[in-house]
């Protein structure tokens, strides 16, 4: 049984997208919603609405807790290796900003960080399926 509503939401939403979004456009969509999360937490920080703007921080690093738990060590290697250690620094940065007096300039690196690594795996998706790369600001309007 679970304890924490925060760990069966994000194992809900791992399972879910696992049965019907190809893996790596999981990745994507899950990172997305890690950003989201992070700018929502950010513009509650700023509204003084503190809780509301730590519920989702604990829902964005949900995700990239989640995230780092399914790696396959085995398969993956030095690169699952290493995607451990970032979703986990991606973790402790977020949580240190929480609060602070320049959250807002903490959390935009950490946003801009994980944008470039929302693009890189659409870009690996996009290799994967046989096409072009295509441009990021594309691949998320259509």
């Amino acid at each position: 049984m679970m304890h924490n509503p925060m760990v069966y939401m994000a194992n809900q939403a791992y399972r879910g997208a696992a049965t019907t979004v190809p893996p790596l456009k999981a990745i994507s969509m899950l990172l997305g919603g890690t950003i989201t999360f992070l700018q929502k937490s950010v513009a509650a920080q700023e509204a003084r609405r503190f809780e509301e703007g730590h519920e989702y921080l604990m829902k964005a690093t949900a995700i990239l807790r989640g995230l780092s738990h399914n790696l396959d060590f085995t398969r993956g290697g030095a690169v699952a290796e290493r995607m451990f250690q970032t979703y986990n620094a991606l973790i402790l940065a977020s949580l240190k900003a929480f609060g602070r007096p320049r959250a807002r300039e903490n959390y935009e690196r950490i946003v801009a960080g994980l944008t470039e690594l929302r693009e890189a795996w659409e870009q690996v998706d996009a290799t994967s399926r046989g096409g072009k790369a295509v441009p990021a600001d594309s691949a998320r309007r259509g």
